[in-house]
């Protein structure tokens, strides 16, 4: 379990980013409405420290990743890197902003070129943003192999002659091989097998203390993120309804929906007393979401200001925020 860093710079700063992709019908293409995928998250994640996100499929979660890749525009909101507008930057900077900030995707067997030698697959990073000698390319790759763990001498080798395992180490070697700041974990332990994944949790850990990096660790599991993360955000319908330190978060849930995730994902303990929630109905549409609290239509505390009125998001406790007509 991570322990909370409270001297930490900022290196990501995300203020009311929000993602709208219109809806076109008809032969002209005429735009009918938007699906709010992202809709006015604002979240820091330090230097060194890992934020964890969650929430049910289709929250936005993906959304957010590409927005901090810089694989979408934002349609409004701003995403600062090192203070720096990371969608506004000069093609020189750019390059250096595609050094900074890498991604670990979900499925090592997908995500990798199985025409590629892994050496190349592993300096992908660093050929296309650094003018590198041979040399100093396979050293690098040497050295991002020996991190994560594999040895130098499969270099030569294809995907295929690798487990899942070793394949997703691969994908951490290649994002670890141009020395980022920022790596996006989305789903990295998912597609693996349970007797593996806290390998791979393990080796993230140990290399975010020894290299002081930052993640945003995207997944489901719930467990894997109150192990890796030090600050967990939880969103629904494209908004984060709570945030603050993990282990206060996972110890003590305040939202209604919290609560309700976690009492189906996790697992109930003797010694632990929890609120059970049940969740009934449908995720209601991001191109029409319900007025007010968009929770409201599933929430069992729901009042009546809760259809009509958006809660203000409230400071709890120093740092700990959350967005509920009940407090």
């Amino acid at each position: 379990m991570v322990t909370v860093s409270k001297d930490n710079d900022v290196l990501l700063r995300v203020k009311n980013l929000k993602k709208h992709f219109p809806v076109n019908k008809g032969i002209l293409s005429r735009t009918v409405g938007h699906v709010k995928a992202v809709d006015g998250l604002t979240f820091d994640i330090n230097q060194g420290e890992t934020l964890g996100l969650v929430g049910e499929s289709g929250c936005g979660k993906t959304t957010t990743s590409k927005l901090l890749l810089g694989l979408e525009d934002p349609t409004e909101g701003t995403v600062h890197l090192e203070n720096k507008n990371i969608h506004k930057l000069r093609r020189d900077e750019l390059q250096d902003f595609r050094t900074k900030v890498q991604p670990v995707f979900q499925d090592p067997w997908s995500s990798l070129n199985p025409r590629m030698r892994i050496k190349d697959i592993v300096a992908e990073p660093l050929i296309a943003n650094h003018d590198v000698s041979n040399e100093e390319r396979d050293r690098k790759v040497a050295e991002a192999m020996e991190l994560v763990g594999l040895s130098p001498d499969q270099a030569n080798n294809y995907p295929h002659e690798f487990s899942g395992g070793q394949r997703q180490r691969i994908a951490v070697a290649s994002a670890l091989v141009a020395s980022p700041k920022l790596i996006i974990l989305d789903e990295p332990v998912s597609a693996l097998d349970v007797s593996i994944r806290a390998q791979v949790m393990n080796l993230l850990v140990d290399l975010q203390e020894t290299h002081n990096l930052s993640y945003l660790l995207i997944a489901h599991n719930l467990a894997t993120v109150r192990y890796m993360a030090h600050q967990t955000a939880v969103m629904y319908l494209g908004e984060i309804v709570e945030y603050g330190n993990t282990e206060e978060l996972f110890q003590e849930p305040l939202h209604p929906y919290t609560k309700a995730l976690f009492s189906a994902s996790l697992p109930s303990h003797p010694d632990l007393i929890h609120e059970e929630i049940v969740l009934t109905g449908e995720v209601p549409s991001p191109i029409n979401p319900p007025k007010g609290c968009h929770f409201h239509p599933r929430c069992p505390f729901a009042m009546d200001k809760c259809s009509v009125e958006v809660p203000e998001e409230k400071e709890i406790s120093p740092g700990y925020k959350v967005s509920c007509h009940l407090y």
